[in-house]
């Protein structure tokens, strides 16, 4: 584990989709064990989100997201992704949030939520929502702690298994700036 020191954070551009996907994939290893199948996560997981996150970080719609990656003393050990969803009836798509695992407990998730909310208010949205895997305990205990709330349930895909996405949402106070 390691200790609480200076945490700060920086724009994702195009050249960060390997560092982004390594973690990504990192934090799907040690979250979705027993949930996912191991032989998607020791072989197919890194791959699938190197593919992924290349592909995200060059397509079209760039102004409606940002990716932020939270780094202390100059190491990544995490990224929050960001995107508005004009469409969707619950708000500003949280679409994904994680730390390494030796860094968890240390405040990164929230700084990178903090990121989030600032953005969404500053698109002049105040609402947002996320999914989360149903049996990601640890998630849902950070989710809720932070006030976040269940909206409702669906059916996913991943790893080449039927899965639930647990829907949350988090309504800003429009009233405070940050």
């Amino acid at each position: 584990m390691h200790t609480a020191r200076a945490l700060s954070l920086r724009p994702a551009t195009p050249d960060d989709a390997s560092l982004i996907a390594s973690i990504h994939a990192t934090s799907w290893q040690a979250a979705y064990r027993g949930l996912l199948p191991d032989a998607f996560l020791d072989n197919d997981v890194t791959h699938e989100r190197a593919a992924w996150w290349q592909a995200r970080l060059v397509a079209p719609g760039a102004e409606r997201r940002v990716v932020q990656i939270a780094e202390q003393e100059r190491e990544p050990i995490g990224f929050v992704c960001v995107e508005r969803q004009p469409e969707s009836p619950w708000g500003v798509l949280l679409d994904n949030l994680h730390a390494l695992p030796g860094f968890q407990g240390i405040g990164v998730g929230k700084l990178l939520m903090r990121a989030a909310m600032q953005w969404t208010r500053e698109q002049g949205e105040y609402q947002l929502y996320l999914y989360v895997l149903e049996g990601n305990d640890p998630a849902i205990r950070f989710y809720e702690h932070q006030g976040w709330r269940l909206d409702g349930k669906e059916p996913d895909s991943m790893g080449g298994i039927d899965v639930t996405a647990l829907r949350y949402v988090y309504r800003l106070d429009a009233a405070r700036a940050g």
